[in-house]
């Protein structure tokens, strides 16, 4: 009987601490991009010298267009606990749903993401027709 009492309470601690160890590394977290300004660091940290000028962001925060003074287009999107971010260029995919914008990037790797913009959905569609030589939309 102590045996199975000191094997539940050894199981219980056992829990807890990887509860912990959980918690410390932030894993589990529903991570989203809370701000114009936060998606401005996301866009400087994934590409050095990226200063966007002009931005749509997801209206859950899971991702987010952004454009610099160039005109290069980096697409952000939540990847597990963190996000990843690529240029568009000729070979990028746009499809318009009303407020919504589909986008991939040509890498089945990186796969596409559907962005709700809102209003400003239809105006990054048809400037995604002119990213590197014309998405389709």
């Amino acid at each position: 009987m102590i045996g199975q009492l000191l094997q539940l309470a050894g199981s219980v601690l056992g829990v807890l601490l990887l509860a912990f160890v959980c918690k410390q590394l932030g894993l589990g977290e529903d991570v989203r991009i809370g701000s114009e300004d936060e998606a401005r660091r996301l866009a400087a940290e994934a590409l050095c010298g990226f200063e966007a000028t002009d931005l749509a962001l997801d209206r859950a925060g899971i991702g987010a267009l952004l454009r610099d003074g160039q005109g290069r287009v980096m697409l952000l999107r939540r990847h597990g606990a963190h996000f990843a971010s690529r240029l568009l260029d000729s070979h990028a995919f746009a499809r318009l749903d009303r407020n919504f914008l589909t986008i991939g990037t040509g890498e089945d790797s990186f796969g596409r993401v559907t962005l709700d913009l809102g209003d400003k959905a239809q105006v990054w569609a048809s400037s995604l027709r002119h990213v590197g030589g014309g998405a389709r939309a």
